[in-house]
């Protein structure tokens, strides 16, 4: 195995930890509501806080079934992400003309559209959509999104979530062959969704927030849609050019690249 990156893979790598450590788009929401979504969130009722999780779940739930499990391993150089973010605009058209009462249907409408795009975006870096592996690193790709309610600054760097979720990747990895997400038999895998929801949830929150206000309508529910997808397909960019890399020179290395890559940016 190689002992230090080439200089087009460092390249790519560079490219990587500037998708995956500037993965915020609070602002670019912001810009489109002409309000800070902090602002935005206090307008929300108190039970949505907790309604919202319910339906981020059972969206993740029914986009890992429908997505992932109907692509096939056909190698592709370049995802159609234009494709993908004009079907998540329109579903968002639906969610910010019904606000906070169209999210339950909007939402796992969007998710399995962004999960596709995510499992096309693996695809183009090489990855087999039939591993289980690979499945579960697309779902991954939602948890590297956003951060968690528990985080610090110091705690939401991108091989430190990645981290986090590999117990629950591995248990999960022994199901996912032969069961299906919702069954009550899975516990691990249900466990595993969970874990990526804490984190899918905090951006979701902001989503519903800004589709909420009255103002915004099917268009501006649109482009939000559209914000948020392309923020995931910049994530899940990311985290597979990182894989890419690490199946030529294994994780140690690939790390020791990336934390130097991102030491050396924030210092400029």
């Amino acid at each position: 195995m190689e002992t230090s990156l080439s200089d087009l893979h460092i390249q790519e790598l560079t490219t990587a930890v500037t998708l995956l450590e500037n993965p915020s788009i609070a602002a670019k929401i912001t810009n489109v509501i002409g309000m800070p979504i902090e602002k935005a969130i206090e307008f929300l009722p108190d039970n949505w806080q907790e309604n919202i999780g319910k339906i981020t779940q059972k969206s993740l739930i029914k986009a890992t079934e429908a997505a992932i499990w109907s692509l096939e391993d056909i190698p592709v150089e370049r995802p159609s992400n234009t494709w993908h973010k004009v079907g998540v605009a329109f579903s968002g058209g639906m969610g910010g003309f019904f606000g906070l009462a169209g999210l339950a249907v909007e939402l796992p409408i969007s998710t399995t559209l962004m999960l596709r795009s995510i499992a096309d975006i693996a695809r183009s870096q090489g990855e087999l959509i039939s591993e289980n592996e690979t499945k579960l690193a697309c779902m991954e790709v939602f948890a590297l999104g956003g951060e968690s309610p528990s985080d610090d600054d110091a705690e939401s760097g991108y091989f430190v979530v990645r981290a986090a979720l590999a117990n629950s990747i591995t248990e999960a990895s022994r199901f996912v062959a032969t069961k299906k997400i919702s069954e009550e038999s899975a516990p691990a895998l249900v466990k595993f969704i969970v874990n990526i929801a804490a984190r899918f949830n905090v951006m979701v929150t902001e989503k519903a927030a800004a589709q909420a206000i009255p103002a915004i309508g099917a268009i501006g529910g649109g482009i939000i849609n559209t914000l948020f997808i392309d923020h995931f397909q910049n994530v899940a960019k990311g985290h597979f050019i990182v894989r890419r890399l690490e199946r030529i020179y294994g994780q140690e290395l690939v790390k020791t690249y990336y934390n130097s890559i991102l030491e050396l940016a924030e210092d400029n």
